[in-house]
């Protein structure tokens, strides 16, 4: 669908009347509703499809019309319920987080106030059309982008956009272009919409939003097990068989035997451990408030290497707050959050004691030169900020104080101002006084308050306050100096009464223009310095807490933003993001240029674009890492779509940030970031764990029928015995191992190499060793049994069986622990269907067995516990590598001491 291009020669003016109803109709049917076209709803047959696309899924299939090929139709039967179970398992999840974030956007579905036929409306912003007239006034968000006609003290927050979180000075004559999602912190304006939908700025960034279908780690490592399964299951049944058919056994019989070791070599309950594991995760995270729009997204977090964050309202509280206070008289005064932390210079202030004069005159001038609004709420409830950030900001910090805002304002009360714009980088207020004279107050930039023309002070003072403020903007504050006098007579003051703060433009501008300036050159003279503001975003409160558990679990964090390199710097080193021993390192400012070696090696970038953001997520990924990227702005979609994994905040962060994730914490907590590692280390685990007891199993069962004919046995078990051995082994006690809780000291490692292996890290080693002595205790049992004349092949089935069983107590995460007490249920029901195929007459009968005597049935139960000291005693003598000492171990070389 076509949109129109904004023709600035039909600008309105002023007075314009905006579009007309049948106008703007016409457009809209031309080019549409102004929203960013969201993405056409998945059909449930593609969920469908994508699940059963899986490699294990294409393995278990296979199994199964292996054993429809038998006549198996019991086990094929099992094998169809895990597919379908765990298909439905991931659609349903898929869908549910679908909804949930639709219903998040549906609660910031925004409204626009519009002129239409020359009346101001309210219309829902999707309505808005190119050329229409809004109106825009403190809190709004903007509904499209827009060029300003009008403009009265407006400056716009853009950091939804660029990540800067100083809000931008806007006015017709410069800087008139307005970005949808921006909202409006302080003043007014009108704009005529020059673009709506896919052509606005969160338009154009959402189209960056490229679908990604690669693998996660977790499906890439899974597939390659599958191949060498595949593999490995085949050449070795094809040996089987052979050796069979030489030994003379029929034909048919050795076919079955041989399509029986493939479905004992293929786990078929890994895809429902996973699913399984997955599953529980996502639960625990959902109480976590975090919101997992992708079942693999889980384990994908338990695979991070580098953890990419933004800064603005991620690791930052997205608003501003006073850091540092400076006055003549008393020196640096700490304050944070209305607390006064101390002092040097002169002077300190002591918590709790209330102001010094110098303070309280500093905070006072900050109150009455303001336009912002705090209003207070109901008991129990949290007052609202209105207005300029930085604003609102001075004014909880002289209520911390113990400055009473209204009553200032109340016995001063302001009669004129000269309001702050990007040129004048300064704003001037004039209050009367009680006996006549009046009180002048300004506060800016320190370049232009800091001077002779406006401050009347000793060169030594102005030259010491200027050395303070530029140390305070290298360490990344935003600094603003207050000046002012108490008492001056002002002939202007009757002819400036009737004015009021904000008023509109005046029927002749150019009388008025110069009036002011006069005005202006008036007041702003001779004024005294009262102090130093210094103001920044602070970090939130679990920022540092959350980098530092990042560092210990060997994850590399990197700060991306949009904001100047001295905050980037200030707020990296603030959160532990640079160390001590890297405070020097260099800040990457991308508006200088960005390599593919400083976007895959810098710890901190400044001024990033989302085309910068994009590169740097794409030049982690192409060097191995597995990046995960944290924001919740527009600017951020791109690159949370391309990480491996993206993670949005859910209440502040804006629908595209939402629609690009693949978590999305709905408290906005970043502490539920490092809860989601530990979740995904602990699936990975489990996955593991249940693969080591898996292929130990199916190897014995392989090595056995391959030994059996040397040791004069002919076929050491039937095929019916070994499904029944893997129906019972890995299903209800496979699966239960999924649900096993975090191994101590899990996140006091480092992540996994990208590279390696999921049978890495001495996995496949341990599956060897142990397969060994089940073999052994199998075999063993069949030869002790043949030469006293006993039921040898009975014996062998149960011992196999049983000490499958003890490897699976054998494994669990902690040893007697109760976290998982649907584990010894499990091996106990599977125990008890062991015994059962013994002595139920319908069992044996399928499986061909005979009964044992008590005897015989306590002697291999006694022996078939070597099942469970031969996984204990190699998971004691052989842990799990990855001690805490290995997690300064870069990327590059844990990738090179993979197993």
């Amino acid at each position: 669908m076509g949109r129109s291009t904004f023709d600035a020669t039909t600008r309105p003016g002023p007075s314009a009347p905006g579009l007309s109803t049948e106008q703007a109709a016409a457009r809209w049917e031309r080019d549409g509703p102004n929203t960013v076209p969201p993405a056409p709803p998945l059909p449930l047959w593609r969920r469908v499809g994508s699940q059963l696309r899986d490699p294990l899924i294409l393995v278990l299939l296979v199994a199964a019309a292996l054993t429809a090929g038998t006549g198996d139709w019991p086990d094929m039967g099992v094998i169809l319920l895990v597919i379908v179970i765990n298909t439905t398992v991931g659609v349903a999840q898929e869908v549910r987080a679908d909804r949930a974030v639709a219903a998040l956007g549906a609660l910031a579905a925004p409204a626009a106030r519009v002129v239409r036929d020359g009346v101001e409306r309210s219309l829902p912003a999707a309505g808005l059309v190119v050329g229409d007239l809004v109106v825009l006034g403190e809190g709004d968000v903007v509904p499209a982008d827009a060029d300003l006609t009008e403009a009265a003290g407006l400056l716009v927050d853009e950091s939804a956009l660029t990540g800067e979180s100083v809000p931008v000075d806007k006015a017709p004559a410069r800087d008139a272009a307005l970005s949808a999602g921006t909202v409006v912190v302080k003043g007014r304006g009108r704009a005529v919409v020059t673009a709506t939908g896919a052509d606005a700025a969160t338009g154009r960034i959402a189209a960056m939003l490229a679908p990604v279908s690669a693998l996660t780690p977790l499906q890439r490592r899974l597939a390659d097990v599958g191949k060498l399964l595949a593999a490995a299951a085949i050449v070795l049944s094809a040996v089987v068989l052979a050796l069979g058919l030489a030994r003379g056994q029929s034909a048919e019989l050795m076919v079955v035997a041989a399509i029986s070791l493939v479905v004992a070599a293929v786990p078929e309950s890994l895809p429902a451990v996973v699913t399984l594991a997955l599953a529980l995760g996502a639960r625990r995270m959902a109480g976590r408030e975090a919101l997992v729009r992708r079942l693999p997204a889980v384990e994908t977090l338990g695979s991070v290497t580098v953890l990419a964050t933004d800064k603005t309202g991620t690791l930052t509280e997205g608003r501003m707050a006073v850091r540092r206070l400076w006055t003549p008289e008393g020196g640096t005064e700490g304050e944070i959050e209305g607390r006064t932390e101390g002092g040097t210079e002169g002077g300190t202030e002591t918590a709790g004691a209330g102001p010094s004069p110098a303070l309280a005159a500093l905070l006072t001038a900050a109150v009455l030169c303001n336009d912002a609004t705090l209003r207070h709420g109901d008991e129990g409830t949290e007052e609202t900020a209105l207005g300029d950030p930085t604003e609102t900001a001075l004014l909880s910090t002289a209520a911390a104080a113990g400055l009473d805002r209204d009553v200032l304002r109340s016995r001063t009360p302001r009669i004129a101002e000269h309001p702050f714009d990007s040129d004048r980088k300064r704003m001037t207020t004039v209050h009367r006084n009680d006996d006549g004279t009046v009180r002048v107050i300004c506060k800016g930039a320190p370049e232009i308050v800091l001077t002779r023309r406006i401050v009347d002070a000793d060169p030594v003072l102005l030259h010491r306050a200027a050395e303070q403020a530029e140390q305070w903007a290298r360490d990344g504050l935003r600094v603003l100096a207050v000046a002012g006098v108490e008492a001056r007579s002002r002939p202007t003051v009757e002819a400036d009464e009737g004015a009021h703060p904000g008023s509109g433009p005046s029927a002749n501008a150019d009388t008025d223009t110069h009036a002011d300036a006069d005005a202006a050159d008036h007041d702003e003279r001779h004024l005294r310095l009262l102090g130093l503001i210094g103001l920044a975003d602070p970090p939130r409160p679990a920022a540092a807490a959350t980098v530092a558990a990042c560092r210990r679990a060997g994850i590399r964090p990197v700060l991306i933003t949009g904001d100047h390199p001295g905050t980037a710097r200030a707020v990296a080193a603030e959160v532990g993001i640079l160390t001590p021993d890297a405070a020097t390192a260099p800040v990457v400012d991308c508006r200088e240029g960005l390599t593919e070696e400083q976007a895959a090696t810098g710890s901190v970038f400044a001024r990033a674009t989302p085309a910068d953001k994009l590169t740097i997520v794409k030049a982690l990924r192409s060097r191995g890492d597995v990046v995960a990227m944290t924001g919740d702005g527009v600017n951020d979609g791109p690159a949370l779509r391309a990480a491996d994994i993206g993670v949005a905040m859910g209440g502040r962060g804006t629908e595209v940030a939402r629609q690009a994730a693949d978590l999305v914490l709905a408290d906005d907590d970043l502490d539920t970031v490092v809860a989601a590692v530990e979740e995904g280390r602990r699936v990975f685990a489990n996955i593991r764990r249940f693969l080591a007891y898996a292929l130990a199993g199916g190897a014995a069962e392989i090595i056995v029928m391959l030994l059996g004919p040397a040791l004069g046995f002919p076929l050491l078990l039937l095929p019916a015995q070994i499904l029944w051995i893997n129906l019972l082994t890995h299903g209800l006690p496979g699966v239960a191992l999924g649900g096993e809780p975090p191994e101590p000291g899990a996140m006091e490692r480092p992540p996994r190499p990208p590279a390696q292996s999921i049978l890495g890290a001495g996995l496949w080693q341990r599956v060897v060793r142990v397969s060994l002595v089940l073999s052994a205790v199998t075999l063993g049992v069949a030869v002790w049994g043949h030469h006293t004349g006993r039921p040898w092949q009975s014996m062998a089935f149960f011992a196999l069986g049983t000490a499958q069983l003890g490897v699976a107590i054998a494994s669990r995460a902690r040893t007697g622990g109760r976290a998982n007490p649907l584990l010894p249920v499990a091996v106990a029901a599977a125990l008890g269907l062991q015994v059962a195929a013994l002595y139920v007459p319908v069992l044996r009968n399928l499986l061909s067995t005979t009964p044992l005597s008590a005897m015989e049935l306590v002697t291999v139960t006694a022996v078939s516990t070597l099942g469970f000291a031969a996984m204990a005693a190699d998971r004691r003598l052989r842990p799990a590598p990855g001690p805490p000492g290995n997690q300064g171990l870069s990327t590059r070389r844990r990738r090179d001491q993979v197993v």
